[in-house]
């Protein structure tokens, strides 16, 4: 791994405190100028279907926030996680999650305004070189927004739909020196629990040793269309379950060429483009039929961990919260559903 500089992660989380700040107060011409600061022209901008692959910042604004400005006009984002740090190929990455909040007055993608708040949830990572940002990877949780508005085209979400929460202990906007040996050891702690849970389903459940990697109080806040649980029985039930009875195949979600993790604290990112692959043989995850189907899949994530120290001076670390947003329309538009199309035979004739 490539030695960072001293204070390049601190340096980086201030990096984009002023398009944070423009989009908190979002201004069409303030949000350009802060993208144009933050960004290189030719950054590759890689957004949640139906954007896909975005030309540049100009690109970003042009076409998704810019719309996303007018159908919502009192726009405003609110960041509960900004993090920091580098990969295991010495990359520095800023890692932000939140939503996007405003009043829905104007149709959106086709989504029909309700004239009530509404919120999206986003996490964004950027990826840094020598004080600008080179390349974009996020999702923004674009079910949600049909949920919201009576237009939902898919099926039941096994989970609870929830707005997910900030972090419990309202420390996910995390200032001041970033400490190496702990954030490296939550990465750790996470990519250990991943390969752990890649030897299921091939062995038996107790490989996976949830309880080791897992809080007994562990919150999964998944997409809108997956929904959320608590603990390791809910989220068997309502993800993992049908997910490996469809996919029992699913290659990745450890280190892969395109898995990008990093840690800042007690706080772990996560992005790929795609970071899975796998086949849908199986009955039971979303409604999908077994389609001998293959498919990739974009999950950006986020981690925090609890820590304790022991009696003997070791540190017991276990997850207490983790955040996941899939591409959900991706993985549906692979297998020839078009789910916006779909949602619009809900609603003709809705403004």
């Amino acid at each position: 791994m490539t030695e960072r500089p001293t204070g390049e992660h601190e340096t980086n989380r201030q990096l984009i405190a002023p398009l944070r700040a423009a989009l908190f107060d979002y201004e069409p011409e303030a949000v350009q100028r802060a993208l144009g600061e933050l960004m290189v022209p030719d950054a590759p901008v890689m957004l949640a279907h139906p954007f896909e692959d975005l030309d540049g910042p100009a690109g970003w604004f042009g076409e998704a926030l810019a719309p996303l400005g007018r159908a919502w006009p009192d726009l405003e984002r609110r960041d509960w996680i900004v993090m920091a740090g580098d990969d295991t190929y010495g990359n520095a990455w800023i890692g932000c999650a939140g939503d996007y909040v405003g009043t829905f007055v104007e149709p959106w993608l086709g989504i029909p305004p309700t004239g009530h708040p509404t919120s999206m949830r986003f996490h964004e990572f950027f990826r840094v070189e020598d004080g600008r940002v080179v390349e974009m990877q996020a999702l923004w949780d674009l079910p949600e927004v049909m949920l919201q508005a009576g237009a939902w085209p898919l099926a039941p979400s096994l989970g609870r739909e929830l707005q997910a929460p900030a972090p419990a202990g309202q420390d996910g906007l995390i200032t001041g020196p970033r400490d190496a040996e702990r954030s490296q050891a939550s990465v750790e702690h996470v990519v250990g629990m991943l390969e752990d849970m890649g030897r299921h389903p091939a062995e038996p459940v107790e490989a996976m040793r949830l309880d080791h990697w897992w809080h007994p109080r562990f919150s999964w806040y998944g997409p809108a269309g997956i929904g959320s649980s608590r603990g390791a029985d809910g989220f068997r039930r309502i993800h993992q379950i049908p997910f490996l009875k469809s996919m029992p195949d699913r290659r990745g979600g450890g280190y892969t060429r395109s898995s990008h993790f990093f840690g800042d604290g007690d706080y772990v990112g996560e992005t790929a483009w795609p970071g899975m692959e796998m086949t849908i043989t199986g009955d039971g995850w979303l409604g999908i039929p077994p389609l001998d189907e293959a498919i990739t899949m974009r999950s950006l994530d986020f981690w925090r961990m609890e820590c304790h120290e022991l009696p003997d001076g070791t540190i017991d670390r276990k997850i207490r919260e983790n955040w996941v947003l899939v591409d959900l329309l991706h993985v549906y538009d692979q297998i020839g559903v078009d789910v916006l199309a779909r949602m619009r035979e809900l609603v003709p004739g809705r403004r």
